[in-house]
């Protein structure tokens, strides 16, 4: 069969009834012309535990990236690979200053912290930028997905900004936060913004991993000390109130006088640091060094009494507990005979059949029962 006419079978709008028509046959396949590529993805497949602690060590944002990845892997044989990681990186964490950062939405969150971590940049440090987003477990998305709202901070080779693992609780996306951290320090990052997105309990988990809890807020709603839960204030360091700039300012202020009020029927601190209100506008990047002073002088503070050890030290203990508590949840509700049990429990529960409690007892007695004949 001549090229021709195997053309006109192939693409039958060659066929001379189509006048102007003509569709040429695709190239066949070619090899790759690149000698290294087969090799290179060959070598991105394994990397050993070494291998990542050397280019973390060194400041290798790749293979940092790509250890994070690791970490928040759920599979069995990378977890292995990443708490390895992670245990040869302590000895080099730790040095690092990590700063909670939360506010309430539209409070210039994402402006604030583009902006303050250029100040940190041009004061020479190193800044990762971390987020912890709850709202990712119904979504299965990070609502950080996209760096483009921190524009100026992600083009800078000195930040390091990563959105929050979207697998799992709450819980396990803190862990896996916290482990990214340490990565994060090894690496030479010596400012850690942990980013709250949402509200609620994701406040609580940043504030068990880091020494400084920041809240921004605005003035001008009317209702600044209704619209925020006690329990946030009480776990602020430091409030700054953003937007202090044209005809706001007035109100930016009396917003700060009211907060100083408040933050005094407050009982004192576990530091017995008295948390400061300061005004900035991040937009203008007015007063952004008197947010800095603010946390300057903590960081004297908490070093001077001991406290900042003291946390640090409460801190590991806490997420001891916490992975012990989140690893031992999951081996009971993954287990497929407690699941078909739980099933039947749930039905007598609900038909008035067995009380809540006397439903748990058998299940858990099944539990345990079943691991003593392991």
């Amino acid at each position: 069969m001549d090229t021709h006419s195997h053309t006109h079978s192939v693409h039958p709008e060659n066929d001379s009834q189509y006048k102007g028509l003509q569709v040429n046959s695709g190239v066949t396949s070619q090899p790759s012309v690149n000698p290294y590529r087969r090799a290179g993805l060959a070598r991105r497949r394994q990397l050993t535990a070494a291998d990542y602690v050397e280019g973390i060590l060194k400041g290798d944002v790749s293979i940092l990236g790509r250890a994070v990845t690791l970490v928040e892997s759920t599979a069995d044989h990378h977890q292995a690979l990443a708490q390895e990681v992670i245990e040869k990186c302590l000895p080099y964490s730790g040095h690092s200053r990590r700063i909670g950062i939360t506010g309430v939405p539209g409070a210039g969150k994402s402006t604030s912290i583009d902006v303050f971590g250029l100040h940190v940049i041009r004061q020479g440090h190193k800044l990762a930028v971390l987020a912890i987003d709850p709202s990712s477990e119904l979504t299965k998305g990070s609502i950080l997905g996209d760096k483009t709202r921190m524009e100026k901070l992600s083009l800078e080779k000195d930040a390091f900004i990563r959105p929050s693992p979207s697998a799992g609780s709450l819980g396990g996306v803190a862990r896996k936060t916290r482990e990214t951290i340490v990565l994060c320090e090894a690496a030479g990052y010596d400012r850690i913004f942990v980013e709250t997105v949402g509200v609620g309990q994701s406040e609580t988990a940043v504030h068990s991993m880091v020494d400084f809890f920041l809240l921004i807020q605005l003035a001008g709603t009317g209702d600044e000390l209704q619209g925020i839960k006690r329990g946030i204030m009480e776990m602020a360091d430091g409030i700054a109130i953003n937007k202090c700039d044209g005809d706001n300012v007035e109100r930016a202020r009396l917003a700060a006088a009211q907060f100083r009020n408040a933050l005094h029927l407050f009982p004192p601190t576990p530091s017995r640091w008295r948390p400061e209100v300061v005004t900035y506008s991040g937009y203008f990047e007015y007063d952004i060094d008197k947010v800095w002073d603010m946390i300057d002088r903590y960081f004297e503070y908490v070093d001077k009494t001991g406290y900042f050890e003291r946390k640090r030290n409460e801190q590991a203990k806490y997420w001891m507990f916490e992975t012990i508590n989140e690893q031992l949840r999951n081996a009971f509700y993954q287990t497929p005979e407690v699941d078909a049990l739980l099933k039947q429990k749930e039905l007598r529960v609900l038909n008035n059949e067995q009380s809540s409690f006397t439903a748990a007892r058998d299940v858990l007695d099944f539990y345990f029962d079943r691991l003593k004949r392991q």
